[in-house]
């Protein structure tokens, strides 16, 4: 049977979800928590590449098993031998044909700032300090720029493998309660370091350092030097995986 997995996970001491050579990752203990439960090596495929130091609140994974535990209750039986920085929240059984990957049709990305004059050990764990607030209500003008399919060449770091470098954004919104700043970012999928490059080029645009226009020419001429920098990773959240 097809197993489907929703995996909640702190992605600090991580080198991403995919399974390397170099070091230690989600996928890597899913693996191993599922050989530990049932016996059989299997490969877990979740919906998408996270990078290193990314979280997540709600990845989708799914792998094929022949084991007896009932698919609903196989989450307890991985969340047993799974380290306290990794969980599957839900276990399911899937239609044979499901893929976590080619079946999803949207992601939901969230990015994390807090405003402070100083790092909040309760808080930097999962976002990035600001020191000052940034002009909410320009960022908030310049994200529409984003929404609807583009080539977001511009928008995407060296080392990618992706066929192509057009993707649709169907939503984008920039909240901010004066202490915290969130931009939640929904799409049909992402480049390498996509996210953290679009939010750190509103973030300059809110900081009013580079203009509106800098993101239209981004998108038309794929010229990634006009934007703002790649923000860390502890700030970013795979929030959910559509279907």
């Amino acid at each position: 049977m097809k197993v489907k997995l929703t995996v909640s996970y702190d992605g600090t001491d991580y080198c991403g979800w995919q399974v390397q050579p170099n070091g230690v990752t989600v996928q890597q203990k899913i693996e191993e928590a599922v050989f530990s439960a049932t016996g059989e090596s299997v490969r877990v495929t979740g919906s998408g590449r996270t990078d290193a130091g990314v979280h997540a609140e709600g990845q989708v994974a799914h792998f094929d098993t022949n084991c007896t535990i009932p698919p609903e209750k196989i989450y307890k039986a991985l969340n047993v031998y799974l380290p306290q920085d990794i969980r599957v929240l839900k276990s399911e059984r899937a239609d044979d044909n499901f893929h976590a990957c080619t079946n999803a049709k949207k992601k939901t990305y969230r990015y994390s700032f807090y405003l402070s004059d100083v790092e909040l050990p309760l808080c930097d764990r999962y976002a990035v300090m600001l020191d000052r607030s940034p002009d909410i209500n320009l960022m908030k003008k310049a994200a529409k720029l984003f929404v609807g399919e583009h080539d977001f060449k511009a928008f995407c770091s060296s080392g990618s493998g992706a066929k192509t470098t057009v993707r649709t954004i169907y939503d984008i919104d920039v909240i901010s309660d004066g202490k915290k700043l969130i931009v939640d970012v929904t799409g049909n999928g992402f480049l390498y370091n996509m996210v953290r490059i679009m939010v750190g080029t509103l973030l300059e645009v809110g900081n009013e350092k580079i203009s509106q226009k800098a993101i239209e020419e981004m998108l038309s001429t794929g010229n990634r030097t006009l934007g703002g920098k790649t923000l860390p990773a502890k700030g970013l959240c795979l929030l959910k995986v559509e279907y």
